[in-house]
């Protein structure tokens, strides 16, 4: 069950594309609407998610450094989600580079999110998550963000990767910069 602050409030995620793209900001919806355009096959045919094959970071400039790239593994102990790629700004969020560790140990907002929850509604559904919270900083103070995840087949039935866009919403220097000068 995912953590909630108040159990009448469910967990602020959806798989519910069109309610993402009410609610999200422009850089999020302009993501997603690069993932979905790399889903047509050549002959106009639609596949359920693109392959890694198909995303072309020159493509991706503008979103890079938001951007997390983790690669899924089925072992015989559970599943293993490891980050191969990880934008300046999210390094700056965890404070470190979390690239070649494991979401399970490096994810934020684990106390106040459900990362892994999100991963696996992603791996499981093969379908997009969308997900608005606040999540710790390392430096101690909450972060407003928006994710999306989404899914990656290289044989279009099992998700070999998941790629994410986070947009942070505010910051401590956002904050701050709000705050009368005394």
């Amino acid at each position: 069950m995912p953590p909630e602050s108040d159990h009448t409030v469910p967990y602020p995620r959806t798989t519910d594309m069109a309610e993402m793209a009410r609610r999200c900001y422009p850089e999020t919806l302009g993501f997603y609407r690069y993932w979905d355009s790399k889903r047509l096959n050549p002959d106009g045919s639609r596949r359920h998610m693109p392959g890694r094959s198909q995303i072309d970071p020159l493509e991706m400039k503008r979103w890079l450094p938001y951007l997390q790239l983790i690669e899924v593994h089925e072992l015989p102990t559970g599943r293993s989600l490891v980050y191969r790629l990880v934008g300046q700004s999210e390094v700056a969020v965890h404070g470190y580079n979390p690239t070649g560790r494991t979401v399970a140990e490096c994810a934020i907002g684990k106390e106040s999110s459900d990362p892994l929850g999100n991963y696996n509604l992603v791996i499981d559904g093969r379908t997009p998550v969308y997900d608005w919270s606040k999540i710790p900083h390392p430096a101690g103070f909450l972060v407003s963000q928006e994710c999306i995840l989404l899914p990656l087949s290289e044989d279009d039935a099992r998700v070999n990767m998941v790629i994410t866009f986070g947009k942070i919403v505010s910051t401590l220097d956002q904050v701050r910069a709000r705050l009368p000068r005394l």
